[in-house]
């Protein structure tokens, strides 16, 4: 007998042993397969999903007429202050990732956002970072223009792309010296945005990741037309301050509860009152200071008629 063929029969490889093992391997070649193409086909779902997610985004965003009064701040101002601010607007589309001001730039324009989002960040000398505010279609972005400081050390960045009116620094501030209407609409704005700015500080001291991340989604949401935000864990962790691992965590957490859908960058939001029962009171706080003082009973106009 070949050596072979005795540690073949050694092994019970031989008289039957070896086709039961190449079967065996067969068998679990094609389970891995198997999984294998699940997996592929679970991902290749997602991937369309989050397509038709962005196209309908992108339709909702260009198929929505623009005006000036989608925004609740100009919305908001006197009819004698539209008819001398209007003229001055230009709309301009913004994407992800722009930044609008960088840290002690002079302000040379002021925005007001209808449909995107623009976030005022503090970046420290090591590169981190943490949200200091946002700015929706609920105000403005360049407060320093009007309060005298010309510029800010935060940088302010788009956090969600969309649209908004550009108008030139100096019409604002000829406008806020001039106009007392304009001049107490603005102040009152500020005072909402230093009321956001106080309760996010409060916030990142006293309420866990979780509560953190429902406050920031909710002033998210109030900002936009729809329930679907474009957001990357590790961007939303930068905008809190936070580390990554965190607010996977807390992200998962909310997704199992069946408050949100997030895939792949994408966050759908599909209970809102299960969002607002799980977030401190910090939300709370800042909407009601934001009715109160700026948007008030005044409704965004959606068609520009």
């Amino acid at each position: 007998m070949c050596q072979v063929k005795a540690k073949c029969l050694g092994f019970g490889l031989w008289g039957g042993g070896l086709p039961h093992l190449l079967l065996k391997l067969e068998y679990s070649l094609c389970a891995k397969l198997e999984s294998l193409l699940a997996c592929v086909v679970q991902a290749v779902a997602d991937l369309q999903i989050h397509f038709n997610d962005s196209l309908a985004r992108e339709a909702t965003l260009s198929d929505t007429p623009t005006h000036p009064r989608q925004n609740y701040l100009l919305a908001a101002l006197p009819t004698s202050a539209q008819t001398r601010l209007f003229p001055h607007l230009k709309l301009i589309e913004v994407k992800l990732g722009d930044v609008i001001y960088e840290s002690g730039q002079a302000i040379e324009f002021v925005y007001f956002p209808t449909n995107c989002i623009i976030s005022l960040l503090y970046v420290t000398l090591t590169g981190a970072s943490a949200e200091i505010s946002v700015v929706g279609n609920d105000g403005m972005a360049g407060i320093a223009v009007f309060m005298g400081g010309e510029s800010t050390p935060t940088r302010m960045v788009v956090q969600s792309k969309g649209s908004m009116y550009r108008l030139p620094a100096a019409e604002l501030r000829t406008e806020f010296n001039n106009h007392t209407e304009a001049r107490m609409l603005l102040l009152r704005y500020t005072q909402a945005l230093i009321t956001q700015m106080s309760q996010t500080a409060v916030c990142n001291r006293h309420h866990t990741i979780d509560q953190q991340l429902c406050r920031w989604l909710l002033l998210s949401l109030d900002r936009l037309p729809d329930n679907h935000l474009v957001m990357t864990q590790e961007l939303i962790a930068n905008m809190l301050g936070v580390r990554r691992e965190g607010v996977t965590e807390a992200a998962s957490k909310l997704q199992n509860l069946g408050i949100i859908e997030y895939h792949r960058g994408h966050i759908r939001v599909i209970n809102r009152p299960g969002l607002e029962e799980l977030c401190c009171e910090c939300y709370s706080v800042v909407k009601r200071e934001t009715d109160r003082l700026v948007v008030g009973n005044i409704k965004p106009q959606i068609s520009c008629c």
